[in-house]
């Protein structure tokens, strides 16, 4: 490449510096505010001179393209001359290409295939402040492709933060070079939301502000494609402002019309990529919605997703920089300014939040399932990982040990998520490539209604932009599989993609389905889909409180369908279980959902004792007989374990129960069903608990009657604590001392001679001095005929009067 006479962009005065120290050392960080030329000018440096391509890894389509597009038009080339682009769907190279800019995602990829990268000599990795999940994977790739195969691979990683001290460790102690951008003052407005006020509404209403109060172009950031169409209808009245959209579902056209400046003022409504991926010229003010939408996990679709959430205190200030690029300007920002304060300092890395199946497929093609042994600048957190890994084991991506299949390499290489990769290559040999792509892309960019057929129906004959982006990711998926003719059954695909969400009616008439992985959903009114008996659910969700989750898209399906796509579910078995008595049954499920059953006359015995204690689990010991001894004997044994403990054990309900197996062998094991436990002499079994040699004070510690100063064996209560001891008054003349069980003196009722408590007391000696005389004068006059003498010490106790 010859050499060229570069723009007078701020990163130009370190480029000599970027040069030595990628010459010497062989990487670099580079960190260098948007806006001053980091991405068009440095790859055309490092080209000069270079004996292979440089290639740039940028983390959005958009931005690659526009990357692309701006440094061929430095060189006055069409693109796809000395520089080109490759992103999914589209590539512009040649065999004179010098400068490629990709995705992250695809040069992940390109990796995987040629770990060598034959004919490159350096790779620069764009925004890696910006955390995407494949950015932080391929940084860690080419750190192992440079350690093993390519010590000459020349590595740059640019950042617009200068929080790089972890990215320049990760590359070796690498030279870290700052560029700093010229940049004007910028005034910053707050503007809360009215009450009741949409996002979108707020963002309309303040860029009226806006152009009333700055000249020159406004820049608004919106979380996405729905609020920014939203907003473009609110300001459609604008009849000398060009209102223009800027996001990833644009066609090339409408992009790049947003990114050149016109003749009138223009209003530009864009997503997270106008922040630092892109310069967006003539722009004087900022209106940021203070939202953004970001990687999660979407258990709406079971795939990755977007979730809308509050931008970082460093994402504010890169979108208010905007305003200040060629002119002094103004951000205005829709959120009080008492919450600019609680901001989080920096936007999560997607690592930490993202669903990480994809993730675990490229490390298990790379021969490191478990990522051990990698430079990671955060490393994949264990509980998502483990998930990613167990559902490639369920798709057959990858072995037992967790090392990447034939079929698991071949899911990879399409750049899909291993639950669509897996629906499209199974799905194409059985109902054909077209139907399976068309399928896959539906599935990957979501559907607004609940039937599968009738949402592929409204996409084949719409002529709106969604459907033509359908239209155009069908096609590259066909592209990609081979596979006959075949059917046209979308329930199929669906299933393939997500098995576990393979559904059947509860009951005729119902709208209640039951899913494979044992989740209960109910279709909404007037899905269209209330009469059949099967489903392939596509997407659901489950509200907070709701008892059900609902299903949001699905497919009719079938048995013979739901057997097909998911054998793997499949399982026959003999089940004894406990359901109110013991049912032994062999059955053939789908997962949670019963497919056909059959009594068993002589299950396993084994089986059935765990039936039993299931049984008693869930329903307690009232399962047992409790004899009046059994249930004296069960309160004697609570009552040591509450006074003095061990080794006198618990009789509490969930005690006995938790020790069913011990106490109430071998009687259990003989059992069948639920009247066999009836049959259990409860007493002698619970004397099993007994422990000894301390059981043979049992009934010393805590008897069963105490004999009173009359002769009678009266029961101690021991249902109470302390233990009650009901004894008629006459009959405990002349007991001075309380009685006490395992040293815990009993509470004597002293009971009139109808049996009724005159008086209740565990101090006897007190009672016959104190509380007698009162007693005495009341119970006279009751009961004339019985004997109250005066002196309760010396008076002879008796039965009757």
């Amino acid at each position: 490449m010859t050499s060229l006479a570069l723009p007078d962009l701020p990163v130009r005065a370190v480029l000599p510096e970027l040069a030595d120290a990628m010459a010497r050392h062989g990487t670099a960080v580079l960190v260098a505010p948007p806006g001053t030329g980091k991405t068009t000018m440095v790859p055309l440096a490092l080209a000069e001179g270079a004996a292979g391509r440089i290639v740039v890894a940028e983390p959005r389509r958009l931005a690659a393209r526009a990357a692309a597009a701006r440094m061929a038009a430095l060189l006055g080339e069409p693109v796809g001359e000395t520089v080109g682009y490759s992103v999914r769907g589209d590539r512009k190279v040649s065999k004179r290409t010098r400068i490629e800019v990709v995705t992250s995602g695809l040069l992940v990829r390109r990796v995987q295939g040629e770990p060598e990268l034959p004919g490159v000599s350096a790779v620069l990795l764009d925004e890696c402040h910006e955390r995407h999940l494949d950015a932080d994977l391929l940084l860690a790739l080419l750190l192992d492709v440079r350690a093993g195969l390519r010590d000459d691979l020349r590595l740059l990683a640019t950042s617009a933060t200068v929080a790089s001290g972890k990215l320049a460790a990760l590359l070796g102690s690498a030279p870290v070079i700052t560029a700093t951008a010229k940049t004007y003052d910028v005034g910053l407005g707050y503007h809360a939301p009215l009450r009741d006020e949409r996002l979108e509404a707020t963002v309309a209403r303040v860029v009226r502000i806006a152009l009333s109060e700055v000249d020159g172009d406004v820049l608004a950031f919106l979380p996405g494609a729905g609020e920014i169409a939203r907003a473009s209808a609110l300001l459609a009245d604008l009849s000398d402002v060009d209102v223009l959209p800027l996001h990833g579902r644009l066609t090339s056209a409408r992009q790049d019309a947003a990114l050149k400046p016109g003749g009138r003022r223009r209003v530009v409504l864009a997503t997270a990529v106008a922040e630092s991926s892109l310069t967006v010229p003539g722009v004087r003010a900022v209106v940021d919605s203070g939202r953004s939408r970001v990687p999660r996990v979407d258990h709406r679709r079971g795939l990755p997703g977007l979730a809308t959430v509050r931008v970082s205190a460093a994402v504010a200030d890169q979108r208010a920089g905007r305003a200040g690029r060629e002119a002094p300007g103004r951000a205005y920002r829709c959120w009080p300014r008492h919450e600019q304060a609680v901001l989080p300092a920096y936007p999560e890395p997607e690592i930490r939040v993202a669903e990480l199946s994809r993730l675990a497929l490229e490390l298990a093609c790379w021969s490191t399932p478990d990522g051990a042994g990698l430079s990671w600048w955060d490393e994949p957190p264990e509980g998502p990982f483990a998930a990613g890994r167990d559902l490639l084991r369920t798709l057959g991506a990858t072995t037992a040990e967790g090392t990447a299949t034939a079929r698991g390499v071949a899911m990879a290489a399409l750049g899909l998520h291993p639950r669509l990769a897996r629906a499209l290559l199974d799905g194409a040999a059985a109902v054909g490539p077209r139907c399976a792509a068309e399928v896959v892309a539906l599935l990957d960019a979501g559907g607004s209604g609940a039937d599968v057929d009738a949402e592929l129906r409204k996409l084949r004959n719409s002529s709106d932009d969604g459907a033509k982006r359908w239209r155009r990711e069908v096609a590259r998926l066909e592209k990609l599989v081979d596979g006959g003719k075949g059917s046209q059954d979308a329930a199929l695909v669906v299933a393939l993609a997500h098995p576990e969400r393979l559904a059947r009616r509860r009951a005729a008439g119902s709208r209640a389905y039951l899913m494979a992985g044992g989740t209960a959903a109910e279709l909404p009114p007037g899905s269209g889909l209330g009469d059949t008996e099967w489903l392939a659910v596509a997407e659901a969700t489950r509200d907070p409180g709701r008892k059900n989750g609902i299903i949001r898209l699905a497919a009719r399906a079938d048995e013979e369908l739901a057997v097909r796509a998911a054998p793997s579910l499949v399982s026959t078995a003999e089940e004894v279980v406990w359901s109110g008595d013991v049912v032994a049954r062999a059955v053939r499920r789908l997962g949670a959902i019963v497919l056909a059953e059959r009594p068993i006359t002589d299950p396993d015995p084994a089986l059935v004792r765990e039936a039993l204690l299931s049984g008693l689990r869930e329903e307690g010991p009232s399962l047992l007989d409790w004899s009046t001894g059994a249930r004296r004997l069960r309160e004697r044994l609570a009552f040591l374990h509450d006074a003095i403990g061990a080794p006198w054990q618990a009789m509490d309900d969930a005690a006995l129960v938790d020790r069913a197996g011990d106490w109430l062998e071998p009687e259990l094991s003989r059992a069948r069903r639920k009247a066999d436990l009836r049959r259990i002499d409860t007493a002698s079994a619970l004397r099993r608990l007994l422990p000894w040699p301390e059981a043979a004070k049992l009934d010393e510690l805590a008897p069963e009657r105490l004999e009173v100063p009359s002769g009678s064996k009266i029961a101690v209560d021991y249902t109470v604590s302390p233990p009650v001891l009901a004894v008629k008054l006459q009959e405990t003349f002349g007991w001075l001392r309380t009685p006490e069980v395992a040293g815990v003196p009993v509470v004597l009722h002293l009971l009139s001679p109808a049996g009724r408590p005159a008086a209740v007391t565990s101090d006897l000696e007190s009672f016959w001095r104190n509380g007698y005389p009162a007693v005495r004068a009341e119970l006279r006059g009751r009961y004339p005929k019985h004997r109250w003498p005066e002196d309760p010490f010396a008076a002879e106790p008796r039965r009757g009067r």
